[in-house]
């Protein structure tokens, strides 16, 4: 509803800079609150993450009534009359429902070998077909389908769709790596991620003002460009002896390119799709940047404890007797062990445990790795996609220029 209040507000032209302000709340929200969430969980109660929405709710309430006003054609639609569409409603809460269940338990219930995920899947299955065929009959559907009828409106979908994936995924994974294998405290792998707020901050205007210059196709595929980079980098960067300052670099790389996305997408949503659509555009855009995030976050845990698995049976392949290498490392091991106050039955022990969970480290930070990989190859497809967005004309407010 922020951004469609946005969108009506505000003629084409100025629309890029508006969304610019709009997607550094959207896009630095998330980058912000592990910083504050882990200094409020290590100082005080986890329980206040909650409780600090109370007042600020409150505050948004209090200027959604005050300043928030409906555009004229939809004051006259209300005056006609809206029919609520009560079907549709049921057939979307039951199946995003149960598809959120699903993304949320599907790894801790081991997916296909759980009947619950099973039973979940059909559901949100049949509900979400059952919605589309609903919604593409219906008059006043809920959620208008047949936008994606627009080419250019279904490809910055599939787009925001993917950037929800990369966002929330990577930024999963970053405090993750860190706290599990590193040692961090939740503020120290939050403060890791400070620096990529900041440069989200200054970087976003910035794009704004360039919507007003340069087509959003070419700004959309310089970010998934500079995206797939930072991902592929971040495969060769991500280790076990990785600095504080380099994660905090790292984590800069990783998201430079989302600075070129949010904002340009969003608006080639908009290009070629009448003004009275806008409730129905911002709802989908979204709609989609939160299911991308779901699903990011539901992928990357799936293929860490994958991968992992997958790195340490092959690790394992040599942690045997008959590897005279291995061997060296548990004698070696014993040894210091014994030296340092051991004793001689505990300390051999003790040194295949050390090994083990060496292995077990190594093993999870090579999914990481593969991880990253896999997300700057999705970057490296949108990049390619990029280029079969309608080219509007940012000095002739949104005018689509058929090339």
């Amino acid at each position: 509803m922020a951004q469609a209040i946005l969108a009506d507000t505000f003629p084409p032209q100025q629309r890029g800079l508006a969304f610019a302000l709009y997607g550094i709340t959207a896009i630095l929200a998330p980058t912000i609150g592990p910083t504050l969430g882990g200094w409020i969980t290590d100082n005080y109660s986890w329980r206040w993450i909650f409780y600090i929405n109370l007042p600020v709710g409150i505050l948004t309430l209090f200027l959604v009534y005050r300043m928030v006003e409906d555009p004229p054609f939809l004051r006259r639609l209300k005056r006609a009359g809206i029919r609520v569409d009560y079907i549709g409603i049921a057939l979307l809460t039951l199946g995003i429902g149960a598809l959120q269940v699903l993304l949320d338990k599907g790894q801790e219930d081991d997916w296909f070998g759980s009947r619950f995920i099973v039973t979940l899947i059909l559901i949100s299955a049949v509900s979400l077909i059952a919605l589309v065929v609903w919604e593409w009959r219906h008059t006043e559907p809920v959620i208008d389908v047949r936008l994606f009828k627009n080419f250019n409106f279904a490809t910055a979908n599939l787009m925001m769709f993917t950037l929800g994936i990369m966002l929330f995924s990577s930024l999963v994974m970053m405090p993750q790596f860190l706290q599990t294998l590193m040692g961090y405290t939740a503020q120290s792998a939050g403060l890791v991620l400070s620096a990529s707020g900041v440069m989200l901050l200054i970087e976003m205007p910035i794009v704004g003002q360039l919507t007003t210059k340069v087509p959003v196709k070419r700004i959309i595929a310089f970010g998934w460009l500079t995206l797939a980079c930072g991902m592929y980098y971040s495969t060769a960067r991500v280790d076990l002896e990785i600095s504080f300052q380099s994660a905090m670099w790292l984590r800069v790389a990783q998201v430079f390119g989302m600075g070129f996305l949010f904002v340009p997408i969003s608006l080639a949503c908009y290009i070629g799709v009448p003004a009275e659509k806008s409730n129905s555009v911002s709802g989908l855009v979204n709609f989609m940047r939160n299911m991308g995030s779901s699903v990011g976050t539901s992928m990357v845990t799936t293929l860490i404890a994958r991968r992992a698995q997958f790195h340490q049976s092959i690790m394992s392949y040599r942690a045997t007797n008959f590897d005279p290498a291995f061997q060296t490392q548990v004698s070696g091991l014993s040894q210091q062990l014994f030296h340092s106050g051991v004793s001689a039955a505990d300390a051999q022990t003790h040194a295949y445990g050390l090994l083990y969970q060496s292995m077990q480290a190594q093993s999870q930070t090579l999914a990481y790795i593969d991880t990253y990989k896999v997300l700057a190859i999705g970057a490296g497809i949108m990049f390619l996609l990029a280029f079969i967005v309608r080219k509007n004309d940012p000095r002739a407010g949104g005018t689509v220029v058929v090339e």
